[in-house]
């Protein structure tokens, strides 16, 4: 099952990517992260009082809070590293983050691979690198890109790690989620405010009326991340980290797949080789799983 979960995770978190995306085309990025993590939040919070999550409070509740700080710092870095970067080299080895850190949690944890998994762990991890497009060549990568690229590579394995660690019942997941949700919108917020000081506009061409438009499509990204953050979390808790945090890793394959399909995108001959690779390194963790 750990397999199952960890991918459901990957589909949902590529499919959010791929939806705010979409949507930071027509509205600022910090605008769509506050507006879809607000609905969000809503949601997690009806369930939290209908389930009586917040019962479940455990120790672990602080890695949530962290994930939730966390979260929105990587992004912010993350968006600031494309500014000033080619985004072929800044998104391979951003993602490359959310592989690397939970798996040196892993190992730390204890957990040793056999060799047909650390085969596909590798193959999966390359095929990761290679569809996020890497380049050679182009635009000069400046110390500050690199810096701001590495920061957010941690920040989103970080919270993955955080994530897996902060609750040990389901019922404690939804709660831990919802705190999760109410950092980020903390965080995203004041971010938001700060850039609206300094002159950028946290309404899009069109005003309100755009949001109001959009809130299908932005409540769509906010449910899928959260469920990607749940589903990952139980699949930790059901199998090994080394091999959820890889297979969860493959969100880059789903959006650029999507991408593809939805918006007609072609791929360059390294992302298909990219997502091939990640699909035998997938069929080798699933079947060694």
């Amino acid at each position: 099952m750990t397999a199952v979960f960890a991918l459901a995770s990957s589909i949902l978190w590529g499919a959010a990517d791929f939806g705010g995306g979409l949507l930071t085309r027509r509205m600022q990025a910090l605008t769509v992260v506050v507006v879809s993590q607000v609905i969000a939040a809503t949601v997690l919070g009806a369930i939290v009082v209908a389930t009586g999550a917040w019962h479940a409070a455990e120790p672990q509740l602080w890695f949530a809070v962290a994930a939730g700080v966390v979260g929105p710092a990587a992004m912010l870095c993350f968006y600031r590293a494309l500014a000033l970067g080619p985004m072929g080299v800044v998104s391979p080895v951003a993602s490359l983050g959310s592989v690397l850190v939970p798996l040196g949690v892993g190992f730390i944890q204890g957990e040793r691979p056999g060799p047909v998994q650390i085969v596909g762990m590798a193959v999966a991890v390359v095929g990761v690198v290679l569809a996020g497009g890497p380049q050679r060549g182009g635009g000069s990568v400046t110390r500050e890109a690199v810096v701001l690229t590495l920061i957010a590579a941690f920040g989103f394995g970080a919270v993955m790690a955080f994530i897996s660690e902060a609750s040990t019942t389901v019922t404690g997941l939804f709660l831990a989620l919802f705190v999760q949700r109410l950092c980020n919108i903390v965080v995203g917020g004041a971010a938001l405010y700060v850039a609206v000081r300094r002159g950028t506009p946290a309404l899009p061409e069109g005003g309100a009326a755009v949001i109001r438009a959009a809130l299908p499509a932005l409540a769509f990204v906010g449910i899928a991340d959260v469920a990607a953050n749940g589903t990952y979390a139980i699949a930790t808790q059901d199998g090994p980290v080394t091999i959820a945090a890889v297979l969860a890793s493959l969100y880059p394959v789903v959006t650029a797949v999507a991408a593809m399909g939805l918006l007609k995108e072609r791929l360059r001959a390294v992302q298909t080789a990219g997502a091939s690779l990640a699909l035998a390194g997938t069929a080798l963790l699933a079947s060694s799983g």
